[in-house]
């Protein structure tokens, strides 16, 4: 029964390689659990500011536990993690604003899902933590946006609508409900159960997202599990 499914909203940046991670498996259990997935595209950067928080790469032991990490990651949920070659710029000289605007413009026009929203998400990671490309120039999100499948002349008008006020708010309004949350980093998982929000931070919960909503984690690969 639809009433019965329960909600998980997912907040996250494409700055995040952790997000993407936390995005891939969520996707791949939408149809698997019993659950309604929100995804709640927001602004790190934001979250970083508003808890007072310090990204990783800023502290030189993480940034080196990072780099062993995230392939050991890639390789488990099978998810293409190749780090850029100036990690640094990528994250915090270059950043994911302007992307994360065209995302939240993205599902501002969408009707009827978030299939675009997904594959549009899915792509400017493709593009900054697999590719090595740009996210930042009008040029770049265009090239993301029609390998998503989007046409010229909607990437061209969600190029304009993404740069307008009622983005900029919209984005500004789904980085406050995370921090409301009490995020301080992304990605965060926020289940509705019985009325409760229960809170997740990273890509590390699935177990424990699995038992609080009464499911069963079957690995990072569901449908291979299953056969």
């Amino acid at each position: 029964m639809e009433s019965s499914r329960k909600v998980i909203e997912l907040f996250y940046d494409v700055v995040s390689p952790y997000s993407w991670l936390g995005f891939e498996v969520m996707c791949r259990y939408r149809n698997v659990w019993n659950i309604d997935l929100k995804l709640r595209p927001a602004f790190l950067g934001g979250i970083m500011q508003g808890s007072g928080n310090k990204p990783p790469g800023l502290v030189p032991n993480k940034f080196l536990y990072m780099t062993t990490d995230l392939h050991r990651l890639a390789q488990y949920f099978q998810v293409p993690i190749s780090p850029p070659a100036d990690p640094f710029e990528a994250m915090f000289e270059k950043g994911s604003l302007s992307a994360m605007r065209f995302v939240a413009a993205v599902q501002e026009r969408e009707v009827g899902g978030d299939k675009q929203v997904e594959q549009v998400s899915r792509e400017l990671w493709l593009r900054i933590w697999s590719q090595d490309k740009d996210i930042t120039q009008p040029a770049s999100l265009s090239e993301a946006a029609m390998k998503a499948g989007l046409s010229a002349s909607e990437v061209e008008e969600l190029l304009k609508l993404s740069t307008s006020k009622e983005i900029k708010d919209k984005l500004k309004r789904s980085t406050q409900e995370a921090l409301d949350h009490r995020a301080f980093g992304f990605p965060l998982a926020v289940c509705h159960v019985n009325g409760k929000a229960e809170v997740f931070f990273g890509s590390d919960r699935f177990e424990l997202i699995a038992h609080c909503i009464g499911e069963k984690w079957m690995g990072p690969q569901p449908a291979a599990a299953k056969l």
